[in-house]
């Protein structure tokens, strides 16, 4: 059985049973994080960003983007999220990684079936995935499938590095999973589902007419360490660090200011040290999306 910790407070946000559900069943959904419009604002940040470069935001940039712009360096420290993310993990948290999920419309990519924690390389299981929705993640969009209570063991994955699944190894489990006991979680702009480090889950490609975009911001509570042996950083965004076990990671000065830059390069390339150990892949730029 995973570890869970169970905070001595009072919850914020969370009711005692959405807490209950999440540690039973290793997910909940959906929680308020945004308006619709706070939504909407943050989604033309990044096309207004996309419509600059002429390009959808791919590779590394996808990856910690919070340490390229302010905005979202404003969103992971959010008290919106963080609040039910304190009720779950206490109050002293770091956000030790982000990534934006984009399909585009009627795209054929995907995310295959697997479990977070597999190559992450972290001490424990106390991490909590929040899935922030830019725009509508519905079924037809395809949005997230979750197995409840499949986070309660760590199971046999292999590497496809499929160019059309968003994962960076193109992972999946090496089992078969139940689907007809999967829930769809589906949310709102706005919206954020949670979902624990073990859970499987996965999603099917985007069959509307509109982009799927999810930012996915990864909470660790502070006494998590990084055991792959690479050095690994962090942001703490709650609380106080008394264990010392990442690198505090800095404000970008301004959107894509180059001093940033820079750090989110060291900085994402140590990652993908950890996410690609054992493999030729080095960069997550090297992984060729359609």
């Amino acid at each position: 059985m995973t570890a869970i910790a169970s905070p001595t407070r009072l919850p914020k946000v969370l009711s005692e049973s959405a807490i209950k559900q999440f540690r039973q069943e290793g997910y909940y959904f959906p929680v308020r994080a945004l308006s619709a419009a706070d939504a909407l604002a943050y989604r033309r940040r990044l096309e207004e960003h996309e419509a600059r470069t002429g390009s959808p935001l791919a590779g590394s940039m996808r990856h910690k983007a919070h340490l390229l712009f302010t905005w979202l360096w404003d969103l992971v420290h959010d008290p919106r999220i963080l609040d039910p993310i304190e009720d779950i993990y206490g109050p002293n948290l770091f956000c030790w990684s982000t990534n934006f999920f984009i399909k585009e419309a009627n795209d054929p990519s995907f995310v295959s079936w697997h479990q977070d924690a597999t190559y992450w390389g972290l001490s424990t299981p106390d991490v909590i995935t929040a899935w922030v929705a830019f725009s509508p993640a519905t079924i037809e969009a395809g949005a997230m499938k979750v197995a409840p209570r499949t986070h309660r063991q760590q199971l046999a994955h292999r590497d496809t590095f499929n160019v059309l699944n968003l994962l960076t190894r193109g992972q999946e489990i090496a089992v078969d999973i139940d689907q007809s006991q999967a829930v769809d979680m589906v949310v709102a702009p706005g919206e954020m589902s949670l979902h624990h480090v073990l859970l499987c889950h996965g999603s099917e490609p985007n069959r509307s007419n509109d982009r799927r975009i999810g930012f996915a911001i990864r909470y660790v509570p502070t006494h998590v360490r990084q055991i792959s042996g690479v050095r690994d950083s962090a942001t703490l965004v709650r609380g106080t660090d008394t264990f010392n076990h990442f690198v505090h990671e800095v404000k970008p000065e301004a959107d894509l200011h180059p001093a940033a830059v820079t750090r989110h390069a060291e900085i994402t390339g140590q990652q993908a040290k950890i996410l690609y150990r054992g493999t030729a892949t080095e960069s997550f730029d090297q992984v060729v999306r359609p």
